[in-house]
Protein backbone atom coordinates (compact mmCIF):
# COMPACT_ATOMS: atom_id res chain seq x y z
CA UNK A 1 0.00 0.00 0.00
CA UNK A 2 0.95 3.17 -0.96
CA UNK A 3 2.16 5.53 2.40
CA UNK A 4 1.82 9.02 1.54
CA UNK A 5 2.83 11.76 3.86
CA UNK A 6 0.15 13.61 6.35
CA UNK A 7 -1.44 16.72 4.40
CA UNK A 8 0.93 16.09 1.28
CA UNK A 9 -0.02 18.24 -1.99
CA UNK A 10 2.35 16.60 -4.56
CA UNK A 11 0.09 14.53 -6.83
CA UNK A 12 -0.75 11.11 -6.43
CA UNK A 13 0.87 10.01 -9.76
CA UNK A 14 4.36 12.27 -8.54
CA UNK A 15 4.25 10.43 -5.32
CA UNK A 16 3.75 7.08 -6.84
CA UNK A 17 6.94 8.04 -9.40
CA UNK A 18 9.19 8.92 -6.53
CA UNK A 19 8.19 5.37 -4.63
CA UNK A 20 8.83 3.42 -7.90
CA UNK A 21 12.36 5.21 -7.99
CA UNK A 22 13.13 4.67 -4.57
CA UNK A 23 12.74 1.11 -4.74
CA UNK A 24 14.96 0.92 -8.04
CA UNK A 25 17.51 2.66 -6.11
CA UNK A 26 17.79 0.14 -3.55
CA UNK A 27 18.08 -2.47 -6.22
CA UNK A 28 14.98 -3.98 -5.73
CA UNK A 29 14.63 -3.84 -9.54
CA UNK A 30 18.18 -4.30 -11.10
CA UNK A 31 19.01 -2.55 -13.95
CA UNK A 32 17.74 -4.05 -17.45
CA UNK A 33 14.80 -5.82 -15.27
CA UNK A 34 11.21 -5.68 -15.74
CA UNK A 35 9.32 -4.03 -13.67
CA UNK A 36 5.80 -5.75 -12.47
CA UNK A 37 2.83 -4.75 -15.19
CA UNK A 38 0.73 -1.52 -14.71
CA UNK A 39 -2.51 -3.58 -12.71
CA UNK A 40 -0.07 -5.46 -10.61
CA UNK A 41 1.31 -2.20 -9.13
CA UNK A 42 -1.79 -0.73 -8.57
CA UNK A 43 -2.96 -3.39 -6.90
CA UNK A 44 0.37 -3.69 -4.59
CA UNK A 45 -0.09 0.27 -4.26
CA UNK A 46 -4.04 0.64 -3.88
CA UNK A 47 -4.41 3.59 -6.69
CA UNK A 48 -5.60 3.00 -9.32
CA UNK A 49 -4.39 1.76 -13.11
CA UNK A 50 -4.05 5.30 -14.67
CA UNK A 51 -2.26 6.79 -11.60
CA UNK A 52 0.45 3.97 -12.26
CA UNK A 53 0.39 4.51 -15.90
CA UNK A 54 0.86 8.66 -15.62
CA UNK A 55 3.87 7.60 -12.94
CA UNK A 56 5.58 5.44 -14.82
CA UNK A 57 5.00 7.74 -18.30
CA UNK A 58 6.81 10.21 -15.97
CA UNK A 59 9.60 8.01 -15.35
CA UNK A 60 10.14 7.29 -18.72
CA UNK A 61 10.18 11.02 -19.75
CA UNK A 62 13.30 10.80 -17.47
CA UNK A 63 15.02 8.39 -19.18
CA UNK A 64 14.58 5.99 -15.74
CA UNK A 65 12.95 3.05 -17.30
CA UNK A 66 12.00 1.93 -20.96
CA UNK A 67 8.84 0.47 -22.86
CA UNK A 68 9.15 -2.61 -25.40
CA UNK A 69 6.10 -3.45 -27.10
CA UNK A 70 5.01 -7.19 -26.09
CA UNK A 71 7.69 -7.45 -23.59
CA UNK A 72 6.94 -5.10 -20.65
CA UNK A 73 8.76 -1.70 -18.84
CA UNK A 74 12.46 -2.50 -18.14
CA UNK A 75 14.95 -0.42 -15.85
CA UNK A 76 17.06 1.69 -18.06
CA UNK A 77 21.24 0.55 -18.04
CA UNK A 78 23.06 3.63 -15.94
CA UNK A 79 26.03 2.06 -16.70
CA UNK A 80 25.43 1.28 -20.52
CA UNK A 81 27.38 3.11 -23.62
CA UNK A 82 23.85 4.29 -24.34
CA UNK A 83 23.91 6.74 -20.56
CA UNK A 84 27.57 7.69 -21.24
CA UNK A 85 26.53 8.87 -25.11
CA UNK A 86 24.17 11.28 -22.95
CA UNK A 87 26.39 12.96 -21.50
CA UNK A 88 28.75 13.62 -24.16
CA UNK A 89 27.20 16.43 -25.97
CA UNK A 90 29.20 18.38 -28.34
CA UNK A 91 29.06 17.48 -31.59
CA UNK A 92 31.26 18.58 -34.55
CA UNK A 93 28.82 20.40 -38.10
CA UNK A 94 28.74 16.72 -39.20
CA UNK A 95 27.02 15.57 -36.25
CA UNK A 96 29.67 13.18 -34.91
CA UNK A 97 29.79 12.77 -31.49
CA UNK A 98 33.35 14.76 -29.88
CA UNK A 99 35.35 14.47 -26.08
CA UNK A 100 38.80 14.52 -27.76
CA UNK A 101 41.49 13.38 -25.04
CA UNK A 102 42.26 14.20 -21.86
CA UNK A 103 46.12 15.72 -22.22
CA UNK A 104 46.29 17.22 -18.62
CA UNK A 105 44.33 16.16 -15.56
CA UNK A 106 44.87 17.14 -11.93
CA UNK A 107 43.04 15.84 -8.82
CA UNK A 108 42.64 18.14 -5.26
CA UNK A 109 40.42 18.04 -2.51
CA UNK A 110 39.05 20.72 0.07
CA UNK A 111 36.18 22.61 1.69
CA UNK A 112 33.17 22.97 -0.73
CA UNK A 113 33.33 26.71 -1.74
CA UNK A 114 30.12 28.59 -1.60
CA UNK A 115 29.11 28.37 -5.66
CA UNK A 116 30.16 24.43 -4.78
CA UNK A 117 28.01 24.63 -1.93
CA UNK A 118 25.23 26.14 -3.97
CA UNK A 119 25.64 23.43 -7.07
CA UNK A 120 26.02 20.42 -4.91
CA UNK A 121 23.62 21.68 -2.30
CA UNK A 122 26.31 21.16 0.50
CA UNK A 123 26.51 22.41 3.72
CA UNK A 124 29.22 24.80 4.70
CA UNK A 125 32.39 22.89 5.96
CA UNK A 126 31.43 19.92 3.86
CA UNK A 127 34.75 18.64 1.41
CA UNK A 128 34.73 18.25 -2.20
CA UNK A 129 37.16 16.40 -4.36
CA UNK A 130 38.22 19.09 -7.58
CA UNK A 131 39.26 18.06 -11.22
CA UNK A 132 40.80 20.06 -13.49
CA UNK A 133 41.37 18.68 -17.21
CA UNK A 134 42.70 20.10 -20.35
CA UNK A 135 41.17 18.19 -23.28
CA UNK A 136 42.40 18.10 -26.87
CA UNK A 137 42.31 17.50 -30.01
CA UNK A 138 45.17 17.08 -32.84
CA UNK A 139 47.47 18.39 -30.20
CA UNK A 140 45.57 21.63 -30.05
CA UNK A 141 43.65 22.35 -26.57
CA UNK A 142 40.46 22.99 -26.63
CA UNK A 143 38.11 22.23 -23.50
CA UNK A 144 39.13 23.36 -19.81
CA UNK A 145 37.14 21.67 -17.40
CA UNK A 146 36.86 22.25 -13.65
CA UNK A 147 35.06 18.99 -11.46
CA UNK A 148 33.65 19.20 -8.47
CA UNK A 149 32.08 15.84 -6.97
CA UNK A 150 31.31 15.57 -3.50
CA UNK A 151 33.52 14.04 -1.19
CA UNK A 152 30.92 12.15 0.85
CA UNK A 153 29.74 10.09 -2.52
CA UNK A 154 33.03 9.37 -3.96
CA UNK A 155 34.93 8.10 -0.62
CA UNK A 156 38.62 7.65 -0.99
CA UNK A 157 38.83 8.85 -4.39
CA UNK A 158 41.17 11.99 -3.67
CA UNK A 159 43.90 9.25 -3.25
CA UNK A 160 43.38 7.67 -6.33
CA UNK A 161 46.34 8.43 -9.14
CA UNK A 162 43.99 7.88 -12.11
CA UNK A 163 40.37 8.63 -12.20
CA UNK A 164 38.09 7.79 -14.96
CA UNK A 165 37.38 10.92 -17.38
CA UNK A 166 33.47 9.81 -17.47
CA UNK A 167 30.93 10.63 -14.42
CA UNK A 168 29.19 7.35 -15.85
CA UNK A 169 32.01 5.52 -14.91
CA UNK A 170 32.87 7.16 -11.47
CA UNK A 171 29.15 6.44 -11.03
CA UNK A 172 29.57 2.50 -11.84
CA UNK A 173 32.29 2.04 -9.53
CA UNK A 174 30.83 3.68 -7.01
CA UNK A 175 27.40 2.31 -7.12
CA UNK A 176 25.60 5.47 -8.16
CA UNK A 177 22.37 4.97 -10.29
CA UNK A 178 22.90 8.32 -12.51
CA UNK A 179 19.65 9.83 -13.43
CA UNK A 180 19.51 13.58 -15.63
CA UNK A 181 21.28 16.38 -16.08
CA UNK A 182 20.72 19.88 -16.48
CA UNK A 183 23.13 21.76 -18.41
CA UNK A 184 23.64 26.29 -18.99
CA UNK A 185 25.54 27.54 -22.10
CA UNK A 186 26.23 30.87 -22.64
CA UNK A 187 28.70 32.49 -24.42
CA UNK A 188 31.69 33.98 -22.47
CA UNK A 189 35.45 35.48 -22.74
CA UNK A 190 38.53 33.67 -21.88
CA UNK A 191 40.46 35.52 -19.02
CA UNK A 192 44.36 35.21 -18.59
CA UNK A 193 44.46 31.77 -17.31
CA UNK A 194 41.73 30.38 -19.91
CA UNK A 195 43.28 31.87 -22.38
CA UNK A 196 46.81 30.38 -21.97
CA UNK A 197 45.74 26.98 -21.11
CA UNK A 198 43.35 27.32 -24.19
CA UNK A 199 46.93 28.52 -26.42
CA UNK A 200 44.12 31.65 -27.75
CA UNK A 201 44.53 35.38 -26.44
CA UNK A 202 42.65 36.99 -23.75
CA UNK A 203 39.50 37.88 -24.54
CA UNK A 204 38.38 35.64 -27.39
CA UNK A 205 34.80 34.82 -27.54
CA UNK A 206 34.43 30.92 -25.98
CA UNK A 207 31.71 28.63 -24.84
CA UNK A 208 31.04 28.45 -21.27
CA UNK A 209 29.15 24.82 -20.20
CA UNK A 210 27.73 24.46 -16.69
CA UNK A 211 26.82 21.01 -16.09
CA UNK A 212 25.25 19.69 -12.43
CA UNK A 213 24.17 15.60 -12.89
CA UNK A 214 22.30 14.18 -10.40
CA UNK A 215 21.54 10.43 -8.93
CA UNK A 216 18.56 8.33 -9.47
CA UNK A 217 17.45 9.74 -6.34
CA UNK A 218 17.82 13.36 -6.67
CA UNK A 219 21.37 13.83 -5.69
CA UNK A 220 23.79 15.77 -7.35
CA UNK A 221 26.99 14.26 -8.12
CA UNK A 222 29.04 16.25 -10.59
CA UNK A 223 29.16 19.91 -11.57
CA UNK A 224 31.41 20.41 -14.45
CA UNK A 225 32.18 24.03 -15.50
CA UNK A 226 34.15 23.30 -18.91
CA UNK A 227 35.23 26.45 -20.98
CA UNK A 228 35.41 25.86 -24.79
CA UNK A 229 37.45 26.86 -27.97
CA UNK A 230 37.16 25.07 -31.43
CA UNK A 231 38.94 27.84 -33.64
CA UNK A 232 37.03 27.86 -37.21
CA UNK A 233 35.23 24.80 -36.71
CA UNK A 234 31.52 24.62 -36.16
CA UNK A 235 30.63 22.67 -32.96
CA UNK A 236 26.81 22.02 -31.48
CA UNK A 237 25.09 21.03 -28.13
CA UNK A 238 22.78 18.51 -27.79
CA UNK A 239 20.25 18.09 -24.78
CA UNK A 240 18.53 15.00 -24.01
Amino acid sequence: MLKTAPFSTRPLYLQVRDLLVARIVAAEWKPGGTLPNEVDLARELSVSPGTVRRALEEMESERLIYRRQGRGTFVADHTSEELAIRFTNIRTSKGVRFAGEVAQAELSAGDAKELEQKRLRLRPGMRVIRIHRVRKSANIPFMVEYVSLPDSLFPGLSDVREVPHRITLLAQQFGLLLGRAEEQVRVDKADDEIAKELQIATDTPILSLDRVVYALDGRPVEWRLAKCHFGEEVYWTEMT
